[in-house]
Order: C-alpha cells, then sequence, then structure tokens
C-alpha cells in the first residue's frame, strides 16, 4: 500500500524540503567545483541515497588560497524544522590523509557516548558524512585531483538555534546537528520525532544512567525532573509518542522509567492508548465512570473535568492503571516503573509505581 502524502487543510499536498546533510552535500559539491575548476556554479544537482536529485541555488561563494568555501540556505518545505531557512556553508581545503570532518561555528560537538558518531567528533552524522565522502571522490576523479579535503561544516547562529533542539541534553556542544538519511525533510515526520527519543535512551544508556523519564510537555518535564533529581541527558521528549519510547526499551532496556504528564494523556495511556495524540485517541468517559462508580463523570468533557468531578481517588485509579498499561508495554521484563500525573498548574495530583 502506497502512504498518502499529507496534506494542508485545503487539501493541497505538504512540501517536502531537504536536509542540514544534503545542503552540505550541495554546498561540498560548488566548493569543490570552485576549489579544482577556479568558477563556482550558481546552482548545482546532487544524488540522494534514494536517487533523488534535487538543484540548490549557490550562495556566499568563496575562493582563497588553497581552499574554496560555498553556503546552501535549507528548505525544509512545509516542515515546522527551528533549522529552516538556514544557511549551510562548507569550507574545502586541501589537505593530507583523506577527507576530514571539522565542526566550523554554528556546528556542534559531541561530548557524550551514545551517539553514532563518536565523542570529540563534529556532528555530522554517518550518512551525511558518507554522501559527502562520495562527492569528494567523485569530484576528485572529475578534474583528476587528490581526495585529501578537510571539510569544514558551518551554520551562522547555529549555537543559538541548537538551545532549541535536543542537541544540549544529547551533549552535543556549540551547535547543530548535520543531520539526515534520506537527505529529505518530510512535513510533521512522526518517525523524526521517536528517532530523536531513541537517540535520548542511547546516550542515557551509554552514560550510565540508570532511570530516565518520558513526558508529555514542559510543564510534566520540570515537575519529574526536580522530583527525581534526574540530569538533562534523562530527560526524554516523549511527547505523545509513548509507544515508540516504550518500543525501543523493549529492545534497549532501562532499569527505572517514569512517565510524566498531565491528566488526559494519562488517562488515554491508562485506557490502553500509546498514541496519545488528540487526533488518534480519546477518553473513553463511560470507563473514567466505572473506575470510581460515579455517574456523573460519563458526563465529563475533559478528563480534567473528571478529575474536579470524582476527585482524588479518580487521580489515583489512572495513575493505578497507566502503571499497568506500560507494564503490558514490556511483556515479561519491565522495568521500575512510576506514573507522575499533574494538574495544568503543574501540581502533582497523584502518582503510582509498579
Amino acid at each position: 500500500m502506497t502512504r498518502k502524502p499529507p496534506t494542508k487543510t485545503d487539501g493541497t499536498q505538504l512540501r517536502r524540503g531537504w536536509t542540514t546533510g544534503a545542503c552540505a552535500t550541495a554546498a561540498t559539491k560548488a566548493a569543490l567545483t570552485g576549489l579544482w575548476g577556479g568558477t563556482f556554479p550558481s546552482v548545482v544537482s546532487i544524488t540522494l541515497p534514494k536517487g533523488e536529485t534535487p538543484e540548490f541555488a549557490v550562495v556566499g561563494a568563496v575562493l582563497g588560497d588553497g581552499w574554496a568555501e560555498a553556503g546552501i540556505v535549507k528548505d525544509a518545505g512545509d516542515d515546522p524544522d527551528v533549522t529552516h531557512g538556514v544557511t549551510v556553508i562548507v569550507r574545502v581545503a586541501r589537505s593530507m590523509g583523506g577527507v576530514v570532518f571539522k565542526a566550523g561555528a554554528g556546528v556542534g560537538t559531541v561530548t557524550k557516548a551514545g551517539l553514532p558518531i563518536g565523542v570529540g567528533e563534529p556532528a555530522i552524522n554517518p550518512v551525511p558524512r558518507a554522501m559527502m565522502d562520495e562527492m569528494v571522490a567523485e569530484m576528485a576523479s572529475e578534474y583528476g585531483e587528490n581526495p585529501d579535503i578537510n571539510i569544514t561544516v558551518s551554520i551562522p547562529n547555529g549555537a543559538e538555534i541548537a538551545l532549541k533542539t535536543w542537541n544540549p541534553r544529547l551533549g552535543i556542544k556549540g551547535g547543530l546537528s548535520v543531520l539526515g538519511t534520506t537527505g529529505i525533510v518530510r512535513p510533521f515526520s512522526c518517525a523524526a520525532w521517536i528517532a530523536s527519543i531513541h537517540r535520548g535512551i542511547d546516550v542515557a544508556r551509554a552514560n550510565g544512567q540508570t532511570h530516565v523519564a518520558g513526558c508529555t510537555g514542559n510543564t510534566s518535564e520540570r515537575i519529574v525532573q526536580g522530583l527525581y533529581g534526574l540530569p538533562d541527558f534523562a530527560m526524554l521528549d516523549m511527547g505523545d509518542f509513548v509507544g515508540g519510547m516504550l518500543k525501543y526499551m523493549r529492545r534497549n532496556p532501562v532499569q527505572r522509567l517514569t512517565i510524566g504528564g498531565g491528566i488526559g494523556k494519562i488517562t488515554k495511556l491508562a485506557q490502553g492508548a500509546i498514541d496519545l495524540h488528540s487526533g488518534r485517541s480519546q477518553v473513553d468517559f463511560d470507563l473514567l465512570a466505572d473506575w470510581v462508580d460515579d455517574a456523573r463523570v460519563a458526563q465529563a468533557n475533559t478528563a480534567l473535568e473528571a478529575y474536579e468531578i470524582a476527585g482524588a481517588p479518580l487521580a489515583a485509579r489512572i495513575a493505578k492503571e497507566a502503571v499497568a498499561q506500560v507494564a503490558l508495554q514490556f511483556r515479561e521484563i519491565a522495568p521500575m516503573l512510576d506514573v507522575v500525573v499533574i494538574d495544568r498548574a503543574g501540581t502533582i495530583i497523584a502518582r503510582a509505581s509498579q
């Protein structure tokens, strides 16, 4: 079955864009053309891992003594990507010893284990590295040059933009990551969010963190982190994707897991939902009424209203059922489990543990 492309509310298709890795590869091609050919193209085309051949306009081209530099402005399409509009700048310089990647201004450096790039390396992921490696080999063959090149990737204002991403808690310091596995940014990608959760689990495990927490939002994260004194890299930005987090933890276990969230989303978890988005799961108010033997609850419009009707016994039952549902996802061997339920003000209204 072919998945339908995402659409806007008017029915038109959402426009896809290009990853920072694709932009860096295009900038590498433009810079190498300038270094080895003496002039820069105004547009370059590259081949992505799945065969697509997008074109990119070249900006900021500069030729120096033994080096050349070119930039590509990232177009993330209709995805709400914080890096949309940044300029990915690549400087290539003649060197010895193959292709060497360096982090320029605005590109981060890895400081914690658990990521696909080693500690101390620039945060340029494996697929973009491979794409740029292949580009160097291709261009060197075309121009009859030696493929020994230093590649420095920079992103102006990248350090400031990175503060809006997962990079600080993953131990990527000083800027953004150069990312991408296909070269394509697909609008509103759930897969990208879930992949970030996976990397968070990897980093926690690799750094000996035995207790992690997945929370549905900023308020619950703040409350849970303070409650248990957890470091930033133990906090998983779970959002609505509890299922994606738990599935990965089955294969990559931790000793203790806390889940925190508002009563609405935790209620859906307690009733068996593993995707907590409002468009993909709903609260069963009749079941809530059965849990506390109070028919008034069945008439509530929200889980918070149900709590206001039935009070602490309902919140306690929701927390207890949520723990049980999470344990079921682990089947035979579950970590130590805690659930923390908060109200809109951030007050803890219920806690339960396995």
